[in-house]
């Protein structure tokens, strides 16, 4: 699972992290808590437009920073709501559900982040953990929704690919986010590539680089928010009976 992350790079190191194009018009801020239905920073990579909005298929492809709202939203859906229910996507059942499999083959993208947190669970108890590595990068996918009729810009929207957890990161919870090495960006950002079933596997070799850091439970509340969430704390020293008042499900 992956419920709430943290990303704080400004867009010039993402530019040149991810060798592209601002187009967030400046609606990037540092996170350190970064939860469901928030505008943030991904990674996208499409051929051009002309003026009439037609896909100029022969025309090399561009890399860009786009504003995202965390939360897919089919483009059939009724109600955008039901992308509260859409953060994550199992890497297991994508190329099936019909809420996935289109974005899975046509619209992929890199969700950056500094790291993710997580709860581990022992009994009614629960400690959070912040992992963390450099040049973290989740697979994701994208759609594009508005209401029927609507001439309004249409809400664009995001999903974490998830996969089963492996190695060391078994310990803290069953599930975690599919983490893109930077040899699998273009492959997994490649719009004219649709079969991806080989990059859903994630790499042991990443997860042996993660630091798995116990932090505060301060991170339970969305509403905090600054760098003290990233402190490390002593093993068990954090408050295992607090309340987590935002985590999610």
């Amino acid at each position: 699972m992956c419920g709430r992350y943290a990303a704080t790079k400004n867009p010039a190191a993402l530019v040149q992290e991810f060798d592209a194009v601002d187009e967030t018009g400046g609606e990037v801020r540092e996170d350190y808590n970064v939860a469901p239905t928030k505008n943030v920073v991904t990674v996208v990579q499409r051929h051009p437009r002309d003026e009439d909005g037609t896909v100029l298929e022969d025309e090399p492809t561009v890399r860009s920073l786009r504003i995202m709202r965390w939360g897919l939203v089919p483009f059939w859906a009724k109600d955008p709501s039901v992308g509260n229910r859409m953060i994550n996507t199992r890497a297991e059942t994508a190329t099936e559900k019909p809420a996935f499999k289109r974005a899975l083959a046509k619209r992929r993208c890199l969700v950056p982040a500094d790291g993710w947190f997580e709860w581990r669970r022992d009994g009614k108890k629960k400690e959070p953990f912040y992992m963390t590595g450099p040049d973290l990068a989740f697979a994701g996918i994208w759609e594009s929704w508005r209401p029927k009729d609507s001439d309004d810009d249409p809400l664009i929207t995001f999903s974490i690919i998830t996969t089963d957890a492996i190695g060391r990161l078994t310990d803290i919870h069953d599930r975690m986010p599919l983490l893109m090495t930077k040899n699998r960006w273009a492959n997994w950002l490649d719009p004219d590539r649709a079969e991806v079933g080989e990059l859903l596997t994630p790499s042991r070799e990443l997860i042996d680089t993660l630091e798995l850091r116990p932090i505060s439970d301060r991170v339970n509340n969305v509403r905090n928010n600054g760098p003290e969430l990233l402190e490390r704390v002593e093993a068990g020293q954090a408050d295992l009976d607090a309340p987590l008042f935002d985590l999610p499900k």
